[in-house]
């Protein structure tokens, strides 16, 4: 039989048996602590993040494996620059900074979820989405000019894949 997907967002390491799991899993007749505690390990390390997850069940056998997907790119943003939130007003307030090291890694964390070509425009993907919250690289540069010197080869050595 084919597994049945149970799609959920939840809080890194901090999943409980209440909305959305418990209402989905109970139906279904799964060890719900058991699927929680294995859900809170597989995040663990995403403490503070919404996390995407599946829980792939077999419902004839009640096995389930956890999938656990990366974080939005604009929560491992928030999380890098040790900042709440965005800013409302990202052309005027500007709420934080990452260094271009901490733009490159977010990058490789999403590369298999951003639809780039290269690894470059994963970079710069990244880049835009600091632009729509406020977020300035380098010590306060524009994302956008940063986008342009990537595009200029100025970084080329700092990204290969």
């Amino acid at each position: 039989m084919s597994e049945i997907p149970v799609e959920a967002l939840v809080n890194g390491g901090e999943a409980t048996a209440g909305p959305p799991l418990g209402p989905a899993l109970g139906p279904l007749g799964m060890p719900i602590p058991k699927v929680i505690a294995e859900i809170n390990d597989k995040t663990r390390e995403y403490d503070g993040l919404k996390v995407p997850i599946v829980v792939w069940i077999n419902k004839e056998t009640k096995e389930f494996r956890v999938e656990v997907r990366t974080p939005m790119t604009s929560a491992l943003i928030i999380k890098e620059a040790g900042i709440e939130k965005g800013s409302g007003e990202p052309n005027e307030d500007k709420v934080g900074d990452l260094s271009l090291d901490q733009v490159i890694k977010i990058a490789r964390m999403k590369r298999d979820d951003i639809p780039a070509i290269t690894f470059k425009g994963a970079v710069k993907t990244v880049l835009g989405t600091m632009v729509s919250m406020g977020i300035t690289v380098d010590d306060g540069m524009d994302p956008r000019v940063m986008q342009r010197m990537v595009d200029d080869g100025e970084y080329d050595e700092l990204m290969e894949e």
